[in-house]
């Protein structure tokens, strides 16, 4: 009786370590592929996450289009910059984000969006693992910019600078 205990409890034992090694596996495959979307949720949802509102029109962009210029990144040339002359700009490492970030293993596919609120240009965490930061404090709710401030997403440091009036 106890020998067939003890055969019971190492099959158990043995398809536990077969499952959790599964789940590292695939966990892993899933990483090593990018930039995907779950199938189940759609971009933007889920747990944590800020719901990524619907496109504004084309008459909702910014009056003085400002951008952020890279001061360090592992991705982006210093210097290059991120010009936001649309009503959003989606950062990310998405194929489809306009600022993108492909590369940075600390970016996620939608990290963060940029868009006009109220007059002025805001930035907003998308739900992101590593956060976004401005001024060197994580943002938790959507963040008016204002001249001067640093950006940094992953490894990429930025700095806001509006344009002309």
């Amino acid at each position: 009786m106890v020998d067939q205990a003890l055969l019971l409890l190492r099959i158990a034992v043995l398809v536990l370590l077969y499952l959790f090694v599964w789940r590292i596996a695939r966990t892993a495959v899933r990483d090593v592929r990018g930039a995907q979307e779950s199938m189940i949720l759609r971009p933007g949802q889920g747990f944590d996450a800020v719901p990524v509102p619907p496109p504004a029109s084309a008459s909702a962009a910014p009056a003085r289009p400002g951008r952020l210029l890279v001061l360090e990144s592992d991705v982006l040339p210093p210097g290059a910059a991120v010009v936001l002359d649309q009503s959003e700009v989606l950062i990310g490492r998405d194929p489809h984000a306009q600022a993108l970030l492909e590369g940075d293993g600390f970016v996620s596919a939608r990290h963060a969006l940029v868009r006009v609120r109220g007059g002025r240009l805001t930035i907003a965490d998308l739900g992101s693992t590593n956060g976004t930061f401005v001024n060197g404090e994580r943002i938790a709710a959507e963040t008016a910019l204002d001249d001067g401030d640093e950006v940094a997403i992953g490894s990429t440091r930025m700095v806001y600078e509006p344009g002309d009036a």
